[in-house]
């Protein structure tokens, strides 16, 4: 099999070149591009997580040698979360080269968090499946690069850590309003405010209330904290 000009190109972002092109093709390929002779990405991204969560888990236990499990739970699951491998997914463009449904494409499906978490899981157990463990690990630990470092800042919860800053200061709880809602029903977008009691205040958009309050309170975080 030959690969598209745009799957070429996104082998050279991804850094690594398959001897099985059909693998890549697959770990792109949506469940709504999903025919009787065509695959889907479900079963790669099933193996995907698995192989992420166990190079992770490796590299954090070798990052700290002395943090107990219960500092290295916290790390582990930021670094392995969809909204992590989505971030990835996004720094080498993985959704410029998914291939979708129609009605996946027209309602934004390149962008959508989900899928580029997926594809970005289906692509790691790609280059398992091609080149080995080594391969598959040497290639997690470049595209997620610093953020094995600085994990210990994601491990905590925003939310958590905002309100605990307030507290320090003798505030009221922050305040989260929704400003916005947008997209279709089935792939809403939300912007959030949050704000503090002294009057400080930042916004985030996620395609979910949660993850859109969770950004806007890092962010403040970001603005208050030194």
């Amino acid at each position: 099999m030959k690969l598209s000009a745009d799957l070429k190109a996104f082998q050279t972002r991804l850094g690594y070149a398959f001897e099985r092109p059909d693998l890549l093709v697959r770990a792109v390929t949506h469940s709504s591009m999903s025919t009787p002779n065509r695959d889907d990405n479900q079963r790669l991204e099933f193996l995907g997580d698995r192989v992420l969560g166990l190079v992770m888990a490796e590299a954090l236990l070798d990052a700290d040698r002395a943090a107990a499990e219960g500092k290295l739970a916290p790390r582990f699951n930021a670094l392995v979360r969809k909204e992590t491998c989505a971030a990835v997914a996004r720094d080498i463009d993985v959704g410029a080269v998914l291939k979708l449904g129609r009605s996946e494409m027209l309602s934004g499906g390149r962008r959508k968090e989900a899928l580029l978490g997926d594809a970005m899981e289906a692509v790691i157990a790609a280059i398992y499946r091609d080149g080995g463990f080594e391969a598959a690990r040497s290639t997690i630990l470049r595209l997620w690069g610093k953020r094995v470092e600085t994990v210990e800042a994601d491990a905590r919860d925003a939310k958590t850590t905002l309100q605990e800053h307030a507290q320090s200061l003798k505030q009221n709880p922050p305040s989260y309003r929704e400003v916005s809602r947008s997209g279709p029903d089935h792939a809403p977008v939300f912007t959030i405010e949050v704000q503090l009691a002294s009057g400080e205040a930042a916004t985030a958009t996620a395609g979910n209330k949660r993850n859109a309050e969770q950004a806007a309170a890092k962010a403040l975080l970001e603005k208050v904290k030194p």
